[in-house]
């Protein structure tokens, strides 16, 4: 299929061609998608619905996880939707403005995630080395302000890089992805993209930075633990979730930048894009499953809303 071209240099429609080579195996994916999605769903709405029904959950912790499930939500309903599409359809394109707003969903949700990862590894902090003063520092306004920190970072971020893409005239079509990807873009301009890179880079380290500074968070925070039984406690159910929560996420996001910038076209293309999925395929999932589980409140409460006549669980 042609692309639509206005004044022949800028592109309206781009083709995806990520599914290219595993077409074969297309309703295999669609099956495979179509029960994991509803599963990823069920999760993260299942988990959002039980802190918020339940006052005993309205802690800051709590609402931490909270807001990661709703940014899991958001930032996977820019990809599989329009995946299972592809998967039915023949041609696989998407539409300039289109392919913008999945960029802007899927990477300011990935930066969401590393926002409240922070915020929450500031809220053990608080908890675990001054306790006394938990609740005159994590007020309900604090609590707030670090949710919309969250967002409204990500969001002026990915407005600022989908400026960048919008500036450059391109001259070509296909996107070697399954989704849109904002590096993929950019190497399709004409001309230099250098402050594009430049910029792109700055936004990787500053949000890896985050990443470094919570790990030492949790090294300090580890040292103060191990003088307590107590601390000890609080530090394996509360903290070791967010430090595999971290992992997971840092992982995936490590994987989507080298497999971006530096993956090479040798490799098959279904490892490939198992490389370019894994951050729209674990944390969504994983997310929920560390805490709903780990968190015996959490778990006390999911088995309540969904056995409460079969089960009675102590309060």
């Amino acid at each position: 299929m042609q692309p639509l071209l206005k004044n022949e240099s800028s592109v309206l429609i781009f083709t995806l061609s990520g599914l290219n080579e595993t077409m074969e195996n297309r309703y295999v994916l669609l099956s495979f998608t179509a029960l994991y999605y509803p599963l990823m769903l069920f999760c993260n709405i299942t988990l959002i619905i039980t802190i918020l029904l339940h006052k005993k959950l309205h802690e800051p912790m709590y609402l931490f996880i909270c807001n990661l499930c709703v940014n899991g939500l958001f930032g996977t309903s820019g990809f599989y939707p329009k995946f299972m599409y592809d998967l039915l359809a023949h041609d696989h394109v998407i539409s300039y403005d289109g392919c913008m707003i999945q960029i802007f969903v899927i990477y300011s949700s990935l930066m969401c995630d590393y926002s409240t990862l922070t915020v929450m590894a500031y809220d053990r902090y608080v908890a675990i080395c001054r306790p006394l003063e938990y609740h005159s520092v994590m007020t309900n306004q604090k609590i707030l302000k670090c949710i919309l920190f969250c967002w409204l970072t990500s969001f002026i971020c990915m407005s600022f890089l989908i400026m960048l893409i919008y500036r450059l005239t391109l001259c070509g079509f296909t996107i070697e992805k399954l989704y849109c990807e904002i590096w993929a873009v950019a190497r399709l301009s004409c001309f230099s993209t250098t402050v594009n890179n430049v910029f792109g880079y700055i936004v990787i380290l500053t949000y890896f930075g985050d990443a470094v500074l919570i790990f030492f968070s949790y090294i300090y925070l580890i040292r103060k633990c191990r003088k307590s039984i107590e601390g000890r406690r609080k530090f394996i159910q509360t903290c070791v979730p967010h430090l595999l929560a971290l992992i997971n996420v840092t992982t995936a996001f490590m994987f989507d930048v080298l497999y971006s910038r530096y993956g090479s076209r040798n490799v098959p293309q279904s490892l490939r894009n198992f490389m370019a999925l894994e951050f729209l395929l674990i944390p969504p999932i994983l997310n929920p499953l560390i805490y709903g589980l780990n968190l015996t409140t959490v778990r006390q409460q999911v088995i309540r809303m969904f056995f409460k006549k079969q089960v009675r669980i102590s309060e």
